[in-house]
């Protein structure tokens, strides 16, 4: 009887279609976590909720590790009077040297718009915040927030518009995640000594539960072992950077939608701002 030998190059490929769902799917792609009940996957796995009240909030995680990736899902935050809540989007690695990658979602009180706060952190060490409004009700409607990561940068877009490029500028020696495998994770909780207006405005508990809804979950992204493959390729979201357009949509954003960029924070630092802060910011 005949038989058929798979090489070693074509495991690697079955393997990426594998760690590459074409359609989002929470119970094959995500596990709950944390939050005894409150978090809750729906529609035969194609929504995912979360849910917060005055006793714990919830979250959820990638079953898998990634090295590299683009990473997506539709959110439709807490509607209403979100004061005090904290809805996440994040990629993160373990230990006290973490790598992480962060979008955070602020509350207000209502008719207030939400804070979209984002950092990258590299081996422990983050501060490297910038804050934006969005130009859309994220109360509304589900809306497309991505995360791209590959060894040249970091990209954070929301409905495929760019928020911020973080770029690898270890040549001058600023650290840059591209050594710890990472998870997604998500979660709503309550921070409501600092999340919104400083802390002023606590959570009121009288409108909870707050709940957060998610969907289309897709990570497109490749394991440790993979990415060290000389004839790996996932997609386009290995090399990506931003276009023409894509330049000209975050500066429009950045212009008109960003409240807070650690690099024009002199209080901060008064010695001068940090070094890759003088680099091009695409």
């Amino acid at each position: 009887m005949a038989t058929t030998k798979i090489s070693p190059l074509s495991g690697v490929l079955l393997l990426c279609l594998i760690l590459s769902p074409t359609a989002a799917d929470f119970y094959r792609d995500a596990e709950i976590t944390w939050g005894d009940g409150r978090a809750k996957i729906l529609d035969s796995g194609k929504m995912l909720t979360l849910s917060l009240d005055r006793y714990s909030g919830s979250g959820f995680q990638s079953k898998n590790q990634y090295l590299f990736g683009k990473f997506d899902v539709q959110l439709k935050l807490v509607p209403g009077n979100s004061a005090g809540t904290v809805t996440t989007f994040f990629l993160s690695s373990q230990g006290a040297n973490h790598d992480e990658i962060d979008f955070e979602f602020l509350g207000n009180i209502s008719g207030q718009p939400y804070t979209v706060h984002t950092n990258v952190y590299s081996q422990g060490k983050g501060n490297k915040e910038q804050q934006f409004r969005l130009w859309f009700d994220p109360t509304a409607d589900f809306h497309t927030y991505s995360i791209v990561w590959n060894p040249q940068r970091i990209i954070f877009l929301v409905d495929k518009i760019p928020l911020r490029v973080f770029k690898n500028n270890q040549g001058i020696g600023i650290p840059f995640p591209n050594s710890q495998p990472m998870r997604m994770y998500s979660s709503l909780w309550n921070a409501d000594d600092w999340a919104t207006q400083g802390g002023r405005v606590k959570t009121d508990w009288n409108v909870s539960p707050f709940v957060a809804s998610y969907r289309n979950l897709n990570i497109n992204g490749c394991t440790p072992g993979q990415c060290k493959a000389d004839n790996f390729n996932n997609g386009e979201w290995q090399t990506q950077e931003l276009d023409a357009q894509g330049r000209k949509r975050l500066r429009w954003v950045q212009r008109y939608f960003m409240i807070y960029n650690y690099c024009n924070d002199s209080n901060r630092f008064p010695q001068g701002i940090p070094v890759e802060c003088k680099q091009s910011r695409f």
